[in-house]
């Protein structure tokens, strides 16, 4: 089984993800890097895995820029200098996990090919430990927020709106309030202290877990509210009416005023942008690796998912949930998001899972791939899963990678089709799982 996933290598914390594991990590990527910026989100675990991750990085002579407690987008700044990133971090997962994120310079998440090469360093132990007198320098770098924030700034305009910043209890403490309000903006702040518990709400920024800030920005009068996840590298929003904007709607906004020819979404995205936006809409696997690999292949100006992780390669190829927060309120200060959210086309989506048994993983696999590809459609991709493009909807019919099911997702124009559509995936499904 592969030890990396789409965004580095995540588990519960002493269960499937130990400091023992941390360690290998740091001694492989320390085997190929001669330094490396380290930081942390707000986990309880977070402290010890990044002890642990820098002792393997530091033993095999690697050089430790230390970022501390800091956002996933803040530390990809920090490894634009140091070569390379290691973000201790399980993101928008509940607090009993924690994982690492490795990220290149230019802020893209290692790929395939370089993530294969750590797991097997470590599976053959094929390390490169330095002796005594060469053993790697921690050197702490406590600026790695205000630098990112600069870049930032010099990338957005000036706003006088009020924002309601829900900072998840994480590090986006540190950076987004300080950013907003350097734009000459009003930041009032909620769950802004850092806590591994996550009292505040769960870390992942989905609409029924942001009842708080959608409550503060209509009681408080303010123009939209910021959503972060555990790590900030996503982004959701609040309009000026309370109501609740997800990563399909900001996908449409932020295409729409950035993508000049091409843009970058997922699988799973909406064909919503395919109608609001002009630009040419190419469709990649899920994983913001994956949208920062297309992004750079097609020479796209934009890319994201509809999980709220958004990519300028103007100044990034890293999802940065802060900086697609100041670049959202620039956009709100042109025109509300009340208004503009209803400019953006919303159509009837289903989703499901049929369950199956994974004894008979290999076949059922097999004979769903041959089923899929024997159904009439305009356009199959199978990219990740299968996606069959129709002229007024699409499916997604998607091997889930953690769990024995198949997942679907059906969208279309009208209730009847989607409905249509998701029963006859249903029916596919179910018949190869038996």
């Amino acid at each position: 089984m592969s030890l990396f996933g789409s965004s580095g290598v995540r588990g519960v914390v002493n269960k499937d993800f130990t400091p023992e594991l941390a360690a290998k990590i740091g001694m492989a990527v320390g085997s190929h890097n001669v330094c490396a910026a380290v930081g942390m989100d707000s986990r309880t675990s977070g402290p010890m895995i990044h002890a642990a991750v820098s002792s393997g990085l530091l033993s095999a002579g690697c050089d430790v820029f230390d970022a501390g407690l800091v956002t996933t987008p803040t530390l990809a700044e920090l490894a634009r200098t140091a070569g390379c990133g290691v973000m201790v971090t399980a993101s928008h997962n509940p607090p009993e996990y924690i994982g690492i994120k490795l990220l290149n310079p230019d802020g893209s998440g290692f790929g395939l090919n370089q993530s294969s090469a750590i797991e097997k360093i470590i599976e053959s132990r094929a390390f490169r430990l330095a002796p005594w007198d060469e053993v790697g320098i921690r050197r702490a770098f406590p600026d790695a927020a205000d630098t990112h924030a600069c870049r930032i700034q010099w990338a957005v305009g000036e706003s006088k709106l009020k924002v309601v910043v829900d900072c998840a209890n994480g590090p986006a403490f540190t950076i987004t309030p300080i950013v907003l309000q350097r734009m000459g903006c009003k930041v009032i702040t909620i769950n802004s202290n850092p806590d591994g518990h996550f009292p505040g709400r769960p870390p992942e920024p989905v609409d029924e877990n942001l009842t708080d800030l959608k409550n503060a920005v209509v009681s408080m009068k303010a123009d939209l509210g910021i959503a972060h996840d555990g790590d900030a590298d996503r982004m959701v929003a609040i309009d000026d009416k309370g109501m609740f904007l997800g990563g399909d709607q900001l996908l449409a906004l932020f295409a729409k005023r950035f993508a000049k020819k091409k843009l970058v979404v997922t699988v799973d995205t909406s064909i919503a942008i395919d109608d609001y936006v002009d630009a040419k809409v190419i469709r990649t696997r899920v994983g913001d690796v994956f949208v920062s690999e297309e992004v750079k292949k097609s020479k796209a100006s934009f890319g994201g998912e509809p999980s709220g992780t958004f990519i300028f390669p103007d100044q990034t190829y890293c999802p940065d949930g802060i900086l697609a927060a100041a670049r959202l309120v620039e956009i709100a200060t042109e025109k509300k998001l009340s208004e503009l959210r209803t400019k953006i086309p919303r159509y009837p989506i289903l989703r499901g899972a049929v369950s199956y048994n994974p004894k008979f993983k290999a076949a059922i696999l097999a004979t769903l791939d041959k089923a899929m590809r024997s159904l009439k459609c305009d356009e199959l991709l199978t990219l990740d899963g299968y996606r069959l493009q129709f002229e007024d909807g699409w499916a997604l019919v998607r091997p889930s990678g953690t769990e024995p099911k198949i997942r679907l997702v059906a969208e279309a124009r009208t209730e009847k089709r989607a409905a249509n559509i998701m029963s006859s995936m249903d029916n596919v499904v179910k018949r190869s799982c038996r």
